[in-house]
C-alpha cells in the first residue's frame, strides 16, 4: 500500500474491532431523541452519523448546524453537499438558540458550511447565533467550531467578540495530503486562524483524522504546529469513508498507536488530547472548556502509573 496518494485505490477494508459502536441507551438520550424528532430539529449528530451520539447527548451535549447544509467547498473527506447555498437566513440564530433551550443541552457545538461566496464568509451569522444562545441559554456552555474565512481576521474577530467558551478550527489532515483532503483549504492558512483566536484571547481546539496515508512523523509534526500557533485542545480520530464517491481509507489506525500520540501530544504541552478510534470533533467536548482538566488527569494518571 503507498502512503504518498489518498487517490491510491485500496482493497476494501473490514472495520475491526474497536470500530464497533455500543447502542445508544439512558434517560436522557431518550429524552433528547423524543425532542429531535418530535420538534424536527436539526444536529451534526444525525446528520453524519456520529458514533458518539448516544453518549454525547446522555452528557447533555449535542451539535448544531448553521448557514445552510450545502458548501461552497468540495473536501474529500466531508458527506455534506456541494452547491450553490441557499440565501442567509437570518432567523436562523435565534431558533437555534430556542432549540438548544428545548433540548435543554447544557454543552453545544456549533458549526457550519463553508460560505465562501459571502463577503464576510458568513461572520455575521455567526456572531449573532453566538450571542442569541448565550442570552437564551446562560447557563449552557458553547463551543464554535469554524471555518477559515479565507483567514480575513476581521471576520475570525467577529467570532471572538463573540465570546463562546472554545473556539475550533480543524487542521483535518497533515500537511502534505491537505490538497487532497481538503481541497480550498490551505495548511498554513488554517494555523494563523488558529494563531489569530489565540491572540484574541480564544481557548482553541482543531482536530486531525488519521487513515488517510499520513505517516506518523507528520502526525507529530502537525501536533507540534498546532501547539506552536496557540493551540490548546487536540481531537485525533479515526477517518471513516462516507460513501464510495470518497476518499478510500488507506488503514485503520490501532488503538494503541492512537494512545501514543496522546502522550506526545501532552508532552509537546497540550492542553487537552483526545486520542482514539471513535473519537469526533465535538467527543467529549464539554470537558475541553475547563484550562488545565486534561493534562491534570493526563499527569495523575503517570503518577498513579509509577506507584
Amino acid at each position: 500500500m503507498s502512503c504518498n496518494s489518498v487517490a491510491d485505490q485500496p482493497v476494501k477494508r473490514n472495520k475491526p474491532d474497536w470500530l464497533r459502536v455500543k447502542l445508544p441507551i439512558g434517560e436522557t438520550y431518550k429524552h433528547v431523541r423524543g425532542l429531535v424528532d418530535t420538534h424536527k430539529l436539526h444536529t451534526i449528530c444525525e446528520s453524519g452519523n456520529c458514533p458518539n451520539m448516544g453518549e454525547c447527548w446522555g452528557a447533555g451535549t449535542a451539535t448544531f448546524m448553521i448557514l445552510g447544509n450545502i458548501c461552497t467547498r468540495s473536501c474529500g473527506f466531508c458527506a455534506v453537499a456541494t452547491g450553490r447555498p441557499e440565501p442567509v437566513d437570518w432567523d436562523e440564530p435565534q431558533r437555534v438558540a430556542e432549540a438548544i433551550h428545548l433540548m435543554k443541552v447544557k454543552h453545544a457545538v456549533i458549526t457550519s458550511v463553508d460560505r465562501d461566496e459571502l463577503k464576510d464568509g458568513g461572520a455575521a451569522i455567526w456572531y449573532n447565533t453566538i450571542r442569541a444562545v448565550k442570552t437564551l441559554n446562560p447557563d449552557t456552555t458553547l463551543e464554535t467550531l469554524i471555518g477559515d474565512f479565507k483567514g480575513k481576521k476581521e471576520d475570525i474577530q467577529r467570532v471572538i467578540e463573540a465570546a463562546p467558551e472554545v473556539v475550533s478550527h480543524n487542521i483535518e489532515t497533515v500537511e502534505r495530503l491537505t490538497r487532497q483532503v481538503r481541497i480550498q483549504a490551505k495548511y498554513w492558512r488554517s494555523m494563523e486562524v488558529i494563531k489569530t483566536l489565540k491572540e484574541g484571547g480564544m481557548r482553541t481546539k482543531s482536530g486531525i483524522m488519521l487513515g488517510l496515508g499520513e505517516t506518523k512523523e507528520e502526525v507529530f509534526q502537525t501536533l507540534q504546529n498546532l501547539k506552536d500557533n496557540g493551540c490548546d485542545v487536540v481531537t485525533i480520530g479515526q477517518y471513516l469513508q462516507p460513501t464510495k464517491k470518497h476518499l478510500p481509507v488507506q488503514r485503520f489506525v490501532h488503538p494503541d498507536e492512537f494512545a501514543e500520540y496522546r502522550e506526545a501530544g501532552y508532552e509537546m504541552g497540550l492542553d487537552y488530547v483526545e486520542s482514539g478510534p471513535l473519537v469526533r470533533s465535538s467527543y467529549h467536548s464539554e470537558r475541553h472548556v475547563f484550562a488545565g482538566l486534561g493534562r491534570k488527569e493526563w499527569l495523575l494518571s503517570k503518577t498513579n502509573a509509577t506507584l
